[in-house]
């Protein structure tokens, strides 16, 4: 979109049109019936628990079933080229794609070495595609947990456990030496705290390798965390001592009732902020001034909150800043927030969905968390079952 085409006042999110566009009747229809049974926190809780047990005894009538409900709604598919109508389907709307495989928690050796092909052979693929600036991967489908966590509470390894973590490296070396030279970006996951630092020290060393010309590697920021606001500020000031520059995904976070509960079993201070206002406030702090320094700092909002959406969209037009700048990003899940995403992206904005895709065995966690999400963020579920009820009887689908 041409700059001069920009609506100055940005978006309307509460245009329905714009937000479900990208949806036919039926799609719409089957969406609203899902987001339904996912506003049932009982049937959610059920259904999740029966999920696992299904999938653990190989049940095949429930794996199809997810494939066909729950699966179709938030992954792209089994593999990369299911992904291809999807991402082409999403830039025909003006929105990229990040791939994103949904492995993770892997503790065999040849399952890491598969994990880390598969990045790779996504890395090729996003760069075969205009839509597709990035690939995400969680560390934990490249390691062992179990080693993070001796690597981060300082506990000597064994020598076999040494070469694993070598071993570690290389894969996550070998995936963004390789974006790098192709011009693809790497998000990396934010992981629990245990094994946090150990992850921020890897991707900092990755960030001091692939960060020098431009922006290939981002870390995942945390704003439920009450120390992650002066991490980016701090870290802001060590890249740019050291020469390189700053990718920070900034989330809420995803660990939240596992970390207090942690924390309280062992007896050591929570890192979760004392409440919702406290990360919110951190989390718009961290928008702003990752904005003033944008140059130097590239950002992705990744969120599905309309107020730190709406206050980034602001801050943008205030400061008179370019809306498609390569620094300046959004992103929510696939399947979720079309309100947002959409009319973000037909106001000229960087909008992008992450598109996880994997065989349905390998992702049932992720599903099973954006199930969950759902029903704990009522707020924001019940704020786009509204507006997909507005959708429905504006097409004259329900009275």
């Amino acid at each position: 979109m041409d700059l001069a085409d920009e609506p100055p006042s940005g978006p309307d999110f509460t245009d329905t049109r714009i937000a479900f566009q990208s949806k036919s009747d039926k799609e719409l229809k089957e969406t609203y019936r899902l987001f339904r049974l996912m506003n049932n926190g009982y049937i959610v809780d059920v259904g999740s628990h029966l999920a696992k047990v299904a999938m653990r005894l190989n049940l095949p009538f429930v794996e199809n079933a997810l494939k066909k409900t729950i699966f179709k709604q938030f992954c792209g598919g089994i593999n990369l080229m299911d992904c291809q109508e999807v991402i082409d389907h999403l830039y025909s709307f003006n929105t990229l794609a990040i791939l994103d495989y949904g492995a993770e928690a892997k503790s065999e050796e040849e399952d890491l070495d598969f994990a880390a092909e598969e990045l790779i052979q996504a890395v090729d693929f996003a760069a075969s595609n205009n839509s597709v600036p990035v690939v995400s991967s969680k560390l934990t489908a490249l390691a062992d947990n179990d080693i993070l966590i001796k690597k981060q509470e300082g506990i000597a390894f064994t020598g076999s456990e040494e070469a694993q973590y070598e071993r570690f490296l290389e894969r996550i070396e070998s995936v963004c030496n390789r974006a790098r030279k192709l011009g693809v970006g790497v998000f990396i996951d934010a992981e629990e705290s245990w094994i946090q630092i150990t992850v921020d020290e890897v991707v900092w060393e990755l960030m001091k390798r692939h960060n020098r010309d431009k922006i290939t590697v981002y870390n995942t920021y945390q704003l439920y965390r009450h120390d992650k606001l002066e991490q980016i500020k701090s870290d802001f000031e060590k890249a740019r001592k050291n020469g390189f520059m700053l990718g920070a995904k900034l989330v809420r976070g995803a660990y939240m009732e596992r970390e207090r509960d942690r924390a309280k079993e062992l007896g050591y201070p929570s890192p979760i902020q004392p409440d919702k206002v406290a990360t919110d406030r951190d989390y718009d702090e961290a928008i702003k001034f990752c904005l003033e320094r944008y140059e130097d700092i590239a950002i992705c909002n990744a969120t599905h909150n309309l107020e730190s959406v709406q206050l980034m969209v602001d801050e943008i037009i205030k400061r008179k800043l370019p809306r498609d700048h390569a620094h300046l990003n959004f992103c929510q899940l696939q399947g979720m927030s079309d309100y947002i995403t959409f009319n973000l992206s037909q106001s000229g904005f960087n909008t992008a969905k992450y598109v996880v895709y994997g065989p349905v065995r390998e992702v049932v966690e992720y599903l099973i968390r954006r199930a969950e999400e759902n029903t704990a963020v009522i707020g924001e579920m019940s704020r786009e079952l509204s507006l997909i009820t507005s959708e429905l009887k504006r097409r004259g689908l329900q009275d």
